[in-house]
C-alpha cells in the first residue's frame, strides 16, 4: 500500500483529516499504515538535490569522525556512552546515507531515520558548539527532519501538530473566539485583586505587542493573567492580537517548513496591523527561536530580523528589573538554594544567559549554577517535540537522567525555568525519577516578591 488513510505524504490541511487524525489514539492505525508506506526515490533525491546545500554538504564531507562530539550529547552520556549515540555517528547513518546512496533508501531506513532524528536528537545544537571543525549536527538533523517529512515519515503526534498550525495557525485547537474569550475571562477573573488590571486585545500603537504558547490559553491561562499583572505594575502600555498572537511551531519540529513560514507570517502580520513599537515573546524557547531567530528567513525578509525589535520574556524581566518599573521586596527574595535552567533555544542559540543572571541576582539570595551552565548547560531532555511523543516516551525518561544528576549536584530543590518544553521535562523528571524538587516559570515567583505601589492594591 504506497500510502495509507492517516499515513501518507500529503499536508494537514483540513479540519476533517486533523479530527481523523486526533481520533487514531496513540496513532496506532497511523503507524501501522507508515509499516507500509512507499518511499518515493526519485522524490526524495530531487528534493535534496533542490535543497541541500554547501554547508550541509561540506559537514558530511569534512567530518573526520574523531568522536570529539560525544561527550557534548546528553543522549550518549544517558545511555552509557553507547558509540551508536555519538552524534557524527548518528547523522552519517542516516542523512549521509541519503546523500550517499541518491535518496534510494527503503521503509525500514526511514523509519529507522525517522527514530534516531526524533529519539535520539533534540536538535539543541551542543554538539556544534563543540566539534573542533564547527559541524553542527542538530541543524542537520532539522534538515533531515524535513525530508523524512516530506515522505510521510513523521512522528504521529508531529503530523498533527503540522495540521493545527496549518488549520488553527497554533500548535492547539484554540480559535480566534477561544483566545480573545479567554484574555477576557482572565482580566474579570484577577480584577478585584489588581484594580484597573486589563488585557487589552488589538490595541495599535502600544509599546509592547505580547505573543504566547497555545499551551496557555488552552491549559494554563492563568500565565497569561500572571503576564497581564506584571505589565500592569510595571505600567507598560500594551496589548495581545486576535490574531498571530501564537509564537511556537511544532511545524518547526516536525520539519514542516511551509507551515512554519504560514504560522510566522501570521505574526508578522499582527505586528504590521497594529503597529506596536516591540514585541515581547512568553516563557518559551522554541517560540523565540522559531518566530525571533529562524522566523525571518522562513519569511523571506532579507534583513533576518522580525519586523519589529523582539524580546524573550527574561529581557524584558531584565530590563524591568534595572529600570525600576518592577521592584523586588528584599524580604521576599527566595531564601532556599535555587537553581536556572539554560533553554537551548534562548540561552545558547539566542545568547541571553546574562538577563537570565541579572534577574537571579536579583530574586535569589541563594542561585547555585548547574555544571555546566549557560550557553554549555545540557538540553532539558525533552526538547525538539520530543516531550510530546508517546512512541519516544521511555527513550526520552532516560535521557532524563543528565538533567536529573545535574539539579541533584546543586543541591537546588526549586528550578526555575522560563521554557515550556524544559518546565514540561523537568515535571515529568520528578515524576519519573522523585528526587524531591519544584519547578516554576519566572512570573508567578515575581508576583509574590514585587514591591505594589498603593494605588494599584485592592481596597480594603
Amino acid at each position: 500500500m504506497p500510502e495509507g488513510i492517516l499515513c501518507n505524504k500529503n499536508k494537514v490541511t483540513t479540519l476533517e483529516h486533523l479530527q481523523a487524525l486526533l481520533a487514531d489514539k496513540s496513532g496506532k492505525q497511523y503507524y501501522q499504515e507508515m509499516n507500509n508506506l512507499d518511499v518515493d526515490a526519485k522524490a526524495l533525491w530531487d528534493l535534496v538535490q533542490k535543497t541541500c546545500k554547501s554547508r550541509i554538504r561540506t559537514w558530511l564531507e569534512i567530518c573526520t569522525h574523531c568522536g570529539l562530539c560525544a561527550d557534548s550529547c546528553f543522549y550518549y552520556l544517558a545511555n552509557h556512552k553507547d558509540p551508536q549515540q555519538v552524534p557524527s555517528y548518528k547523522i552519517q547513518s542516516t542523512l549521509g546515507q541519503i546523500i550517499r546512496r541518491k535518496g534510494q533508501v527503503d521503509n525500514a531506513f526511514m523509519q529507522m531515520a525517522m527514530d534516531t532524528a526524533f529519539c535520539k536528537c533534540t536538535c539543541c545544537t551542543r554538539c556544534g558548539v563543540y566539534c573542533p571543525l564547527g559541524i553542527d549536527t542538530g541543524v542537520m538533523f532539522s534538515y533531515l527532519r524535513g525530508l523524512l517529512f516530506s515522505q510521510g515519515f513523521t512522528p504521529w503526534e508531529m503530523k498533527i501538530g503540522t495540521g493545527m498550525h496549518r488549520v488553527y495557525r497554533a500548535q492547539m485547537d484554540v480559535t480566534t473566539e477561544d483566545w480573545v474569550d479567554t484574555c477576557s475571562w482572565m482580566a474579570e477573573e484577577n480584577a478585584d485583586d489588581w484594580p484597573g488590571l486589563e488585557i487589552p486585545v488589538d490595541k495599535e500603537n502600544a509599546d509592547i505587542l505580547y505573543t504566547v504558547n497555545a499551551r496557555e490559553p488552552k491549559h494554563y491561562p492563568e500565565d497569561i493573567a500572571q503576564a497581564a499583572i506584571l505589565f500592569h505594575v510595571a505600567g507598560e502600555n500594551w496589548t495581545v492580537p486576535s490574531e498571530g498572537w501564537e509564537e511556537t511551531s511544532l511545524a518547526m519540529f516536525a520539519g514542516d517548513w511551509e507551515a512554519c513560514k504560514l504560522q510566522v507570517e501570521s505574526v508578522y502580520a499582527a505586528m504590521d496591523r497594529l503597529k506596536p513599537k516591540r514585541m515581547v515573546v512568553t516563557e518559551c524557547g522554541h517560540a523565540y527561536r522559531a518566530t525571533v531567530i529562524e522566523g525571518p528567513y522562513w519569511a523571506g525578509l532579507k534583513t533576518g530580523k522580525t519586523p519589529i525589535e523582539s524580546l524573550h520574556y527574561v529581557e524584558w524581566v531584565a530590563e524591568a528589573l534595572r529600570a525600576g518599573k518592577l521592584k523586588i521586596d528584599p524580604a521576599k527574595k527566595i531564601k532556599e538554594p535555587v537553581t536556572y535552567q539554560d533553554s537551548c533555544n534562548y540561552i545558547r542559540n539566542g545568547g541571553l544567559w546574562e538577563a537570565a543572571r541579572y534577574i537571579m541576582s536579583q530574586i535569589a539570595e541563594d542561585f547555585r549554577e548547574m555544571t555546566p551552565s549557560r550557553e554549555h548547560n545540557f538540553c532539558c531532555g525533552g526538547g525538539g517535540g520530543l516531550n510530546g511523543i508517546g512512541r519516544y516516551r521511555e527513550q526520552r525518561n532516560v535521557g532524563l537522567r543528565v538533567k536529573r544528576d545535574q539539579i541533584l549536584a546543586t543541591g537546588a530543590k526549586l528550578v526555575v525555568a522560563p521554557c515550556h518544553n524544559c518546565w514540561d521535562a523537568i515535571r515529568d523528571l520528578e515524576e519519573v525519577y522523585e528526587i524531591g524538587i519544584r519547578w516554576s516559570f519566572l512570573k508567578p515567583l515575581l508576583i509574590n516578591m514585587i514591591e505594589v505601589p498603593e494605588h494599584l492594591k485592592p481596597a480594603e
